[in-house]
């Protein structure tokens, strides 16, 4: 079986507490709910979760659908990014293997959703070469609100969306799209063995999520 691995890093700085933490959890109920609906995500996908807030951390190891637990999410401390990108370079080098050995398929490329509502605390440029050294399929960061730095995000990916910081309901949004997406690439990578490495190939953003260009 080839994986497709999922990194979910969520920005879980002082900021985001209150609704938008909570909605970020609900969030991904809502996604392990749709995903364990879905055959070919049951299949493939294997998700992990990493929050970075004063520092980062793996709240969960990359794991298959089914036996993904939740995690207890709270909102507390500052916005180090750079320690974020530094542990994701670290689990992408050391949980993903996408070469092939002895005629054996490796992991599919993986996606890479970065949510943030603020702007980095730390030195986060110091990451950031390591990190687009990593072969990773679509990374798409999403900026919560009008008050992060959308150059930033520019420099880990060209693929940034934004939605309203005191809408839950585009937090919800979000994920369905995350969820929706994640079932897209399943399907596509089973039927037509390609990695997804566009965004064009995910389904289209709803209204409530703006794409920057």
């Amino acid at each position: 079986m080839r994986r497709l691995p999922i990194y979910l890093v969520i920005d879980t700085s002082y900021s985001m507490s209150g609704e938008p933490i909570v909605a970020v959890r609900n969030g991904i109920q809502s996604l392990l709910v749709a995903l364990r609906q879905d055959p070919y995500a049951l299949e493939t996908a294997f998700i992990s979760v990493i929050t970075f807030s004063t520092e980062a951390k793996q709240v969960v190891s990359l794991r298959d659908v089914v036996s993904f637990q939740e995690p207890d999410i709270e909102a507390d401390g500052t916005t180090a990014l750079g320690s974020a990108l530094d542990l994701l370079s670290d689990k992408l080098t050391n949980e993903v293997n996408i070469k092939s050995v002895d005629g054996k398929k490796g992991d599919w490329r993986p996606l890479v959703f970065l949510m943030t509502d603020g702007n980095p605390t730390d030195d986060w440029e110091k990451s950031l070469p390591k990190f687009k050294e990593m072969q990773t399929g679509i990374v798409v960061a999403c900026a919560v609100g009008h008050s992060v730095d959308m150059d930033v995000l520019k420099s880990i990916t060209d693929n940034v969306v934004q939605i309203d910081e005191s809408d839950s309901s585009a937090f919800a949004a979000f994920f369905k799209w995350v969820s929706d997406s994640i079932k897209t690439t399943s399907q596509k990578v089973d039927l037509t063995k390609k990695d997804t490495t566009d965004m064009d190939e995910l389904p289209p953003p709803p209204e409530e999520i703006n794409v920057v260009t």
